[in-house]
C-alpha cells in the first residue's frame, strides 16, 4: 500500500518531466532538421555551392538553392514564393523588395562585386580578347543574358554602349535567361562567343578575357533576409557565413571582391 501511494504521488512529477524530454528532443529535432531555401543570382552557382556545403557541415542545416536571373528571382520573391534568403547580383533589386517590404531592412547587406569577360570555347580558333573584335565577321552569334532582368546582360549592354559599337553587335546577340545558360550557349557551341560573369570560369572549358570595370556599372550584389520566414536566425547567420572569414576567401577565389561599403 506505502508503494502505491508513492507511486501516485510521484506520477505527476513523472508526467512533467516526460513533458519536458519530450518538448526538449521535439526542439533539437526542429533545430536539426532546419532548411534553408535561397534565391541566388546564377552567377553565384560554383561559390554557393560550395559554400552551402561548408555551412551545412558546419551548422547542421540543410541548404537549397534556387539559382535563377536576379530580376526573375525577384519578382518570385514579391509574389510570395517561399524563400528565406535573397542573394541578388544587382543591389537595386533587394533595395526595390525592400521599399515593397518583402525583405527586413535590417537584414541587408552588400557581399561581392561582380565582374564580365569575353568567353569562347577552348578549342575555337577565334582570338577574341575585346569587344571590338566582337565585331569579326566569323563572330555570327553573341551570347548576353538578357538585360532586361539579368544584371550581368545590363553590365555586357552598359560596356558595348561604352565603346560604341551597340547597335553593330546588337544583331549578332542571343539572349540566355541568366549568366549560366549564356554560357551554355557558348559551351555547346550555338554561338562564337559571349559575355559571361567571372565567378563561373572554369578554365578547362573557356577562354577568358577580362572586360575593363570602367566600362559599365559596378555590379553591386547584395543579399537579404526575406520577410516572413521561419528560419530568421538561421538565414542571418548563412550571411555572416559568407561575409565572415570562411566565405569570403571562397567569394574571392571565384572571382567576386568585397565591397568597400562592408570593410
Amino acid at each position: 500500500m506505502h508503494n502505491r501511494k508513492t507511486f501516485i504521488i510521484l506520477l505527476p512529477i513523472i508526467f512533467v518531466f516526460l513533458f519536458i524530454v519530450g518538448c526538449n528532443n521535439n526542439h533539437e529535432q526542429n533545430s536539426n532538421s532546419a532548411e534553408l531555401q535561397i534565391a541566388a543570382a546564377s552567377d553565384l552557382t560554383l561559390a554557393f555551392t560550395e559554400l552551402g556545403k561548408m555551412f551545412e557541415e558546419e551548422t547542421g542545416t540543410k541548404v537549397t538553392f534556387s539559382f535563377g536571373s536576379t530580376g526573375q528571382l525577384a519578382d518570385q520573391i514579391a509574389n510570395g514564393a517561399p524563400f528565406d534568403v535573397f542573394a541578388a547580383a544587382n543591389v537595386k533589386f533587394v533595395d526595390d523588395l525592400k521599399a515593397k517590404g518583402h525583405v527586413m531592412p535590417d537584414s541587408q547587406k552588400m557581399y561581392a562585386l561582380g565582374r564580365i569577360g569575353i568567353a569562347t570555347v577552348k578549342d575555337s580558333s577565334l582570338k577574341v580578347t575585346n569587344l571590338e573584335d566582337l565585331l569579326k565577321p566569323e563572330v555570327k552569334k553573341i551570347a548576353i543574358a538578357n538585360p532586361d532582368h539579368a544584371p550581368y546582360g545590363l553590365a555586357a549592354k552598359q560596356a558595348f554602349q561604352a565603346v560604341g559599337i551597340w547597335d553593330e553587335i546588337e544583331t549578332k546577340l542571343v539572349y540566355g535567361r541568366n549568366i549560366s545558360d549564356t554560357l551554355t550557349f557558348i559551351e555547346t557551341g550555338n554561338v562564337e562567343a559571349g559575355i559571361i560573369a567571372l565567378s563561373l570560369v572554369k578554365e578547362e572549358d573557356v577562354h577568358f578575357s577580362l572586360i575593363e570595370s570602367q566600362l559599365h556599372e559596378p555590379i553591386k550584389q547584395s543579399i537579404a533576409v526575406i520577410n516572413g520566414t521561419e528560419q530568421e536566425r538561421t538565414a542571418k547567420e548563412f550571411i555572416k557565413f559568407i561575409l565572415g572569414p570562411t566565405g569570403q576567401p571562397v567569394m574571392e577565389r571565384y572571382g567576386f571582391s568585397l565591397p568597400k561599403e562592408n570593410e
